[in-house]
């Protein structure tokens, strides 16, 4: 997962980043409306952590602007702003969820990943494909009714691809996914992840393209 981090205060970025780090999740921090609208036109993310009192422009103008422009990546807003219509004004602007400041941080990762699994899959989604069950909101994969325990690395590969059953996704798109981890992304990474679902889930789930990458084939 990657995602922007919009946040002026140094001691809660930094707290934040470190955390979603230690989760193996890609962070890009901007820390000015600016730098947060520039990071925004040029990269695409899987959701945006926004707090809306920034140096040279409110949070809430981001994200109306972004809403104006047809864009539906989630934003989970992050702020002192602790009223009810603080609350009403930013999720009427957009927003997908609303924390206040102070926060736990389990509670933010938490949130992020709600607001993140409704926006590629939409409540209560499930891929079935022969003995195979995968429930991507509760990350529980099953086959022929037993329970599967896949790693943390295995999940984000698998995820990329259901995102998108029957298209094929490139070696270079499915190591994007494991960037953010602590430690250098080994060279066949993907290879290896692969394969280790290919152990656990079955070894016709997962489709070789050759040359071009792999694939799920459509439910």
């Amino acid at each position: 997962m990657k995602i922007l981090l919009v946040e002026d205060d140094a001691m809660i970025g930094e707290n934040v980043e470190i955390a979603l780090m230690d989760e193996g999740i890609q962070v890009d921090w901007a820390r000015t409306a600016a730098e947060a609208e520039h990071r925004l036109a040029s990269a695409g993310y899987d959701a945006v952590l926004l707090d809306l009192g920034l140096p040279g422009k409110d949070g809430l103008d981001i994200l109306r602007d972004l809403r104006a422009h047809g864009t539906t990546t989630p934003v989970l807003v992050i702020t002192a702003r602790d009223t009810v219509p603080e609350r009403v004004r930013g999720l009427n602007g957009g927003a997908d969820d609303y924390l206040v400041k102070p926060f736990d941080l389990d509670e933010l990762i938490a949130r992020l990943h709600a607001v993140v699994r409704r926006s590629h899959f939409g409540e209560g989604t499930v891929y079935r494909k022969d003995e195979v069950e995968v429930n991507l909101l509760t990350r529980q994969a099953m086959v022929g009714g037993h329970q599967v325990v896949l790693s943390a690395r295995e999940w984000a590969i698998l995820a990329a691809l259901l995102a998108r059953p029957g298209a094929i996704l490139s070696r270079s798109q499915l190591e994007e996914r494991l960037y953010g981890w602590a430690g250098e992304i080994e060279s066949n990474a993907v290879e290896v992840y692969v394969h280790g679902l290919r152990k656990k889930l079955g070894h016709g789930l997962i489709v070789n393209v050759r040359g071009l990458g792999y694939m799920v084939e459509r439910a």
